[in-house]
């Protein structure tokens, strides 16, 4: 498994340093645009709320990208934060590949 060094940036820094701040557009005002509660949006931006299926969708329809940006953005800071804050996924072994394909 290939290790990321550096923490991948939330999603919700990207929007805010890369489409807020430059188009002078505040939470609230763009929480109207894609249809969600400010609080929700606020959640994202302040990194204690994630980019969901449905969010992605509204943010891609917004800001003219793709759904696939905003949640590869998410999963590889959700990832980095799973690897990064627990060893336990470390204890797992790998199941052979024979036992694998006796039980297909």
């Amino acid at each position: 498994m290939r290790s990321m060094k550096r923490q991948p940036t939330h999603p919700g820094i990207i929007i805010k340093k890369d489409y807020l701040e430059p188009l002078a557009i505040s939470i609230k005002d763009m929480a109207g645009i894609l249809g969600v509660s400010r609080k929700t949006l606020s959640k994202i931006i302040n990194e204690r709320g994630a980019v969901t299926p449905d969010m992605a969708l509204r943010l891609s329809r917004a800001f003219d990208t793709t759904p696939d940006l905003w949640l590869n953005l998410q999963k590889n800071y959700d990832l980095w934060q799973a690897e990064s804050v627990s060893s336990e996924w470390q204890n797992i072994k790998p199941i052979s590949s024979k036992l694998l394909h006796q039980n297909a």
